[in-house]
Order: structure tokens, then sequence, then C-alpha cells
């Protein structure tokens, strides 16, 4: 491996007839059918403009070009590839110790004596001794949105996109794309990236209390999420987001993480329970297959895409060895799903990953006799 120079010389791509001819930095064609070959494997899209491609085979970057939409991409080596996800999902365990202390900063934001969610109630106005929005601050706001991205799989958004395509993401999601239901369920429809039609819906009376305001509020945009200054509102940006989640645990974690650990944890308790783990091989195949199109489908995505880019291939890994989260679900006794055992849950799947799988049943056993 070595590291690409984008801005020195290069292959060329010249669109000749139906294809392309590629030229090298004499201007000359390339005939070597070693280098045809590793052009062709790299799938290059037909509508980029602009192409460059890596004079050699070991650069980690090994071409760029332009999209449709003028943006400059690249595409990197496989083994660049491999090692940046990785590096990504070593940074995702790091993500995932600081979680509890995120998880109680996020607790003491949203708390308020002055907005207690009333189950069944939320069209109700309460009579409060000042405008009801005085304690929509920042902290209060931004705190709900990271409790969304931590049980909701939410894409960040972008503003540009929003502008552009007209897809959300929970940064840029409209008040008209979320409905207020009993029990302090959210139920959000809107466009997704890729002009999907996404709905999800989370159960959290804390946050329904915050988005009931925000739906109601006079003035500012059709956004959801803003925070009150003074006699104003404010959108909340994804970088005021990301900003929080920085300041709370003091590493360049941000909100895309949420969605990389929790499919994680989806899999590992997927995977747990399917029941396949020491069945033959090719049941547990069927089953990582399944449990990918579960996750695929929280996320919004492919099940390739999620296999691929979010789940901890040593989860699958492990469960292709016949290790599993399932010894420490069966001593909770509780639904994986229930947020009372979430940390335990998550733990679990942490020792399983760095490969202590004997550790989380001790945990789980700890915990069971100072419940009891």
């Amino acid at each position: 491996m070595r590291r690409s120079d984008v801005g020195g010389p290069g292959i060329r791509r010249r669109r000749a007839g139906r294809g392309f001819v590629y030229l090298d930095a004499d201007g000359e064609r390339v005939t070597d059918t070693e280098v045809l070959s590793r052009i062709h494997d790299l799938v290059i899209p037909p509508a980029w403009e602009d192409v460059w491609i890596c004079p050699f085979p070991g650069g980690h970057i090994q071409a760029t070009g332009i999209d449709q939409r003028g943006r400059k991409q690249y595409l990197y080596h496989r083994k660049w590839r491999d090692r940046r996800d990785q590096e990504k999902f070593d940074d995702m365990l790091r993500f995932a110790r600081a979680l509890p202390r995120l998880r109680e900063h996020v607790e003491r934001d949203l708390a308020s004596p002055r907005t207690k969610f009333v189950q069944g109630h939320h069209r109700r106005r309460r009579s409060v001794p000042d405008r009801e929005e005085d304690d929509m601050s920042s902290p209060r706001v931004l705190a709900a949105a990271v409790r969304l991205l931590d049980r909701g799989f939410f894409r960040i958004g972008s503003e540009d996109y929003a502008v552009e395509n007209e897809t959300y993401g929970l940064a840029t999601m409209r008040k008209e794309h979320v409905t207020l239901l009993d029990g302090g369920m959210l139920r959000f429809e809107y466009p997704a990236k890729h002009g999907a039609q996404r709905v999800q819906r989370v159960i959290d009376p804390e946050v329904a209390s915050v988005v009931a305001r925000l739906k109601r509020r006079r003035g500012g945009s059709p956004e959801l999420l803003a925070h009150r200054r003074g006699r104003r509102w404010h959108d909340v940006t994804s970088a005021d987001i990301n900003a929080y989640i920085k300041e709370v645990i003091g590493e360049d974690f941000s909100a895309k993480d949420f969605r990389t650990w929790g499919a994680t944890v989806l899999a590992a308790v997927g995977l747990a329970v399917s029941g396949a783990a020491h069945e033959t091989k090719t049941a547990r195949k069927r089953a990582v297959a399944r449990v990918m199109r579960e996750v695929g489908h929280h996320l919004g995505n492919t099940p390739a895409v999620a296999r691929a880019s979010y789940v901890d291939p040593r989860v699958i890994d492990r469960y292709l060895d016949g290790l599993t989260i399932l010894p420490a679900l069966e001593l909770l006794g509780a639904d994986p799903e229930d947020t009372a055992i979430q940390g335990e849950v998550e733990a679990a799947v942490l020792d399983l990953i760095e490969g202590h799988e004997s550790a989380y049943v001790a945990q789980a056993e700890e915990l069971l006799a100072t419940t009891a």
C-alpha cells in the first residue's frame, strides 16, 4: 500500500463510442491487459466526469471523478477500506463504553418538573406559570435529539439534502413528519435518503413531552427541532447535535456512531435468539441472512449494506463459531429491547466482540444477585 497523489499524474478516461479508452500521463492509450483489468474491476460509474485513475495498483485511492451533482467522489483500495473499517469498528467500541456517561447527561438535560408527560393527554396544553416554551432550551432539545438517535436508528440528515432533494433525517425533520400517539409513542413518517418513505416509532414519554411542545410552538421554521433563546426560535442543526455529543463524551464521536453500534447490538441479539448457533453451517448462514434483513429494515438499508457497513463483523464471526450473548439474555430473563436492561445487553455485546464470552455471564449473574 502507498498513499496516492490525486493531484499528480495518472490515467485519464475518455469516452469513445459507447465505451471508454484510457490514456496514460503521456497521453498514450493504455493497452496493458493487467492495467485494463484493474480499471475494469474498479467499476467506475459511467456518469463520472474528469476521471483520474491511480497509476499504481497499491495506491490507497484508486480513482476519483465528478458525479452528476458536481461532487468529487473517491474509490479506495480494498485493503485500505478494510483497514478503515477495522478502525471504524474499534472506534465504535470506544463509543459504546462512553454511552453510559452520555445517557446520564441526556437524562439530566431532559429532566424538568414543568414538562411532565401525561399519558393519553399529549394534546392537552398544561397551565404553567410562564410561557411553556421557556424551558425549550438548547441543552434540553439537543438531549431529546440524542435520545431519539439512541433509540430510533435515525440518520442525522443533511441540511443540503433537505433543500435539494426534499429528503430528511432527524436534524431536518419537519413538524408535519411526526405524530404523537398515546403512551408516549412518537410516529415519524418522512421521505428519507434515496427518496424511500420511512416510518419509525419510538416510545419515550420524556421526549414525547418535548416534541409535543415543539410541534405546537408559535414562530420559527417548519422544522421540528428548534430551541428558544430569548424571544426567538433557532433551528437545531446536525452540527449542533454532533457538537453536543462531542462536548459530553469528549471525543470525535458523532450521530452516525449510534447507527453503527445500534445495528451491531441488534444483530448480536438477533443471532443469539435465532436458535441456530449450534446447528449446521447452512442453518447458521441462513440465520445470518435473516438477521441482516431485520437489521437492514431497522436502518432503512439493504441487508448487504447493513452487513458491510454497520454490523461489526466480529459478531458474525463469533456466531459462526457458536458463540452468542444468549447466556446473558437467559440470565437477565427479560425482553432484550427493554431499555431497563439496555446497558447489560450492550455490555454482553462488548464482551462478545472482545472475546470475553464468559465475562458477560458473570456480570449478568452479579446483576441478578443484587436485584434478587
